[in-house]
Order: C-alpha cells, then structure tokens, then sequence
C-alpha cells in the first residue's frame, strides 16, 4: 500500500530493513530502526506535551538525526513541522514562531550550539528524545480547522531574500511526489549515499535529500552545516556518490580547492546537481572538469514541494537549462497580458500539479496575489523555453532592472561578469534613481589572491554587453551575503548601495 503521510516512508523502511544504516554522522551510524524509534519517542513527547493534530511545532534545528526524527514525529501525530535554521537571529526566530502560531518549539541543542542559546532564552526542558530540548506549550495557540488543509505536512518559510517570509504550506502528497521524481530521475539505491548538509528547514534538503533518500532506500552523510574540507574527506572516504548544493557551494568548494591545493578524490561519485539558485556556465564548465562528469540542474521552489523542471542523467547539457518538466508537473511562459508567449521569448514562468502549495499559511491575500484561474502558480520568476521544450531561468520579476526603457536581467550580467578573470562571484542588483531609471550596481567576489582589474573589465563589458546593460558601479566585496541554503541575499546589497 503506498505510503499518504511522510513518515510512513520511514516506517516501512524500519520495518523492511531494520539494521540497515540511514544516517552517518560524525557521532556515529543510525539505522532506520534506531531512527524509527526516536520518531515513536518524540511523537509520544509531543502527545505528552500537548500536541494536536494541526498544530504548528517550530524546530529550531540544524541537521541531525533528532532533527528527522522530529519531522516524522509532526507527521505522526497530524502536526504540522516549521523548520527554522537555528543560526538565524533570535528576532528573527521570535518572528517566525508568531506567524506559525505555534503550539511548541524544539530545538537540536545536542548538534548545534545557536539551538542551545535560543532554547535558554526560551526557558526551554529536556524532551523524551536526547538532544533536544522544548518550551512550554503556548495553550492559546490555535488548531488549523477545515478539511481543505487536512493534507499539509508543513510549513516552511521562504527564504526571504527580497521581503518578509511567507509560510508555504507543504502537503503530504507533494513531498511524496516529489520523493519519488528525485528518486527515479536519479536511480537511487541502497548503494547510494548522498552528501547531505543542505539545511532539512529548506525545501532542498527535506524534499531532494530526505524524501528522495527515504524513497530510494539511499543513505546520507549528514552533516550540520557546509564545510568544503569535510566535503572533501566525504567523498574520498565515505563513498558518497551523491552531490548536491546551490551554486555558491560549488564556489566555495573551488575556492578552497585552489587556496589550499587541496586533494580531490571521489571514487563513488556518480551525480553532481545544483539549483537553487541561477547557474553560471563557467561555473558549470569548472565543476564538469573537476569532477569529470555532468552538473546537472533544476529549477524548484518552496511553493512546488521540489523541483518542477531538471535535467536529465541520459542527455546532459551543455548549457545552463533547467532541464524538462517532471513527472505530473505543468509549466506555461506567460506575457504581461496573461497569454502564453513563443518559445524562445521571455515571460513569467507559470506552474501547477501535485507539488502545488496548499497556499501561504493564514494569508489569503498573499495567496491570491499568486494564484491564477485553473490553478496556476504564478511564480514570478521569468524563463524561457527553447524549442525542444528546456527552461531556462532568466530571473525574478521583481529583480528585474528598468533601464533606459529597456528590461535588464541581471542573471546575463552576473553570466558576462563572471566569466572575467578572477571573479569568483557576482550578484547584480538595481537601485532607483530619481528619474525612475534604475542604477544598475555589481557586486564581485574576487578569487583568493585575485585583484580585479577594473579597466580590463570595463572592456570586457564593452565587448558583451550592450550600454544599457553595463553596471554604472562595480564593488568588490569580500564575501557576498547569503541564506543558510546558498541564495544571495539581494536585499542585503540594495541596503548597502542606499
């Protein structure tokens, strides 16, 4: 019988192969039976606290496994899990734990020392599950009624790195779904074992690791947070043969490489993804040389429960595509006056199908912003599709930069910038000015030892762009700001530039 709710994967797993290892930490193995059994003690923990089916529980977390056990007990009891990065601020936090209305926090105080510190200052107690500590149970906190929400399996909140989070509620079925496209689409086995420190707050770690993970029977090496020296030590010791991360990682990974000479051995790596994030060809052309094998790629988002388009592991690409629609999913490009356009023409890129959202939690208004008739998710990201059906990703609507009357996409300028000597990194952002024009402002994050040589680059820009699309200010910073899952924070640098 197939599974309805998420921990039923795990159940069935722990039932089929109890001994089986899941999790390899650097404290130790988990097999899915001992994984199974911290789900029963915190799923009785939560029932003893006072936890009703609907009910929000907040999990200040990084990844561990108390922290998957806390997941599948939500799912267990009919709560809903709202996993937050431990190592966001306490405001932040604070903020959060208020729009989910939520009944109780917990919080993985026995991986992560930020967890600890938000757990004293929430008078928090030891729960059942070692580990992990809880708050007092908030009695005014309200259950979620009606039958239209009886699926949700959580909410997770955006990243927020253009505004305030929204509560994305997630179901059941489209986390299962999407379990098994990733699965399927890369022939997950018991052999398998993925690299797994992308944060299970995210959509990308709970949805393309730990469902798909779940599903295929594969193993993760997890780990709490991202370090390119473990990575490193991961794959030529702990056979991991999966790899995934944003873009940024993959940066991160190759500037460490280059400044510490570092030793790259993989001997059971067999598939590379990213996405996330807009993707850089000669990032990709740097990563496929280093590895010796394709990049793939994907376009997801918190509100589809995964990714909606990747590429496929038969027919790499050489370009930066998304690759092709998945299983079940449904994908339109949309001109401003709500028509589809031609392929090769940009618009908004529109979705539905079983990963859709159930909506922004108790936030119509935001919900109706998005929606559209028939069903459709409009997601405001603008894309294209070429003729055999690929997408390419070419921004976001609200990033995108008015200039002289013309639309600027920064993804293009971030593409020609990047690919100058010694830039490691680059975001582009707009800034208004009192004409209603946009600056356009670059930020660069420069290789280790590198200095940029802004004439140079000037003529290079000269070269591929046309004037409308050339930066009028280019910064060096050393590090560009990001989310806990490897976004630029645009935000952080419109602020910087006003």
């Amino acid at each position: 019988m197939a599974p309805t709710r998420i921990h039923e994967l795990l159940e069935a797993r722990a039932s089929r192969s109890p001994d089986a290892p899941f999790l390899f930490e650097p404290s130790g193995t988990v097999t899915y039976a001992a994984l199974q059994a911290m789900a029963e003690a915190a799923a009785q923990d939560l029932l003893a606290a006072g936890v009703r089916p609907t009910d929000r529980v907040l999990l200040v977390a990084e990844n561990c496994a108390a922290h998957i056990a806390l997941i599948m007990a939500c799912s267990r009891v009919g709560a809903w899990s709202c996993g937050v990065n431990a190592r966001m601020s306490p405001g932040e936090i604070a903020a959060i734990a208020e729009r989910a209305d939520a009944r109780l926090c917990c919080f993985t105080t026995g991986v992560s020392e930020a967890a600890r510190q938000h757990a004293a200052r929430a008078g928090a107690v030891p729960s059942a599950l070692p580990g992990v500590m809880r708050s007092a149970v908030r009695s005014e906190a309200r259950p979620e009624p009606g039958p239209a929400l009886v699926d949700a399996a959580a909410i997770i909140f955006t990243s927020g790195t253009s505004g305030t989070p929204k509560g994305v509620m997630v179901s059941h079925r489209g986390l299962l779904h999407f379990g098994r496209v990733s699965a399927s689409v890369r022939s997950l086995g018991e052999r398998d074992r993925v690299y797994a420190f992308l944060p299970m707050t995210h959509i990308f770690g709970i949805g393309t690791v730990l469902m798909a993970a779940l599903t295929g029977g594969a193993a993760l090496v997890l780990r709490a947070s991202f370090s390119p020296t473990d990575m490193l030590h991961a794959l030529a010791h702990e056979q991991v043969s999966n790899l995934l991360g944003p873009p940024t990682m993959y940066a991160r990974l190759l500037a460490h490489i280059e400044a510490e000479r570092a030793a790259v051995r993989f001997p059971a790596l067999r598939y590379v993804y990213t996405g996330s994030a807009p993707l850089d060809l000669g990032l990709k052309q740097r990563i496929e040389s280093l590895f010796g094998q394709p990049l793939h790629y994907g376009y997801g988002l918190s509100e589809y429960a995964g990714s909606v388009f990747l590429t496929r592991v038969e027919a790499p690409r050489a370009d930066t595509a998304a690759g092709y629609v998945v299983e079940g999913g449904e994908a339109r490009i949309v001109g401003p006056a709500g028509n589809d356009v031609a392929p090769g023409e940009t618009g908004e890129i529109w979705l539905r199908g079983p990963g859709l959202m159930l909506g922004y939690f108790r936030d119509e208004a935001a919900t109706a912003q998005v929606m559209r008739p028939g069903g459709w998710y409009a997601s405001g990201d603008l894309g294209r599709f070429d003729a055999d059906g690929a997408l390419f990703v070419v921004g976001r609507l609200k990033e995108m930069i008015i200039r002289s009357g013309f639309n600027v996409y920064p993804a293009e300028i971030e593409t020609v910038i990047g690919r100058f000597d010694g830039v490691h990194l680059c975001a582009v952002v707009g800034v208004p000015e009192a004409d209603g024009n946009e600056q356009i402002v670059a930020f660069v994050e420069m290789k280790p030892g590198a200095v940029l040589d802004e004439p140079a680059l000037g003529a290079h820009l000269v070269d591929h762009l046309s004037p409308y699309k050339r930066p009028a200010r280019i910064e060096v910073i050393g590090a560009l700001p990001t989310t806990a899952n490897g976004k630029v924070l645009k935000r952080e640098l419109q602020a910087r530039c006003r």
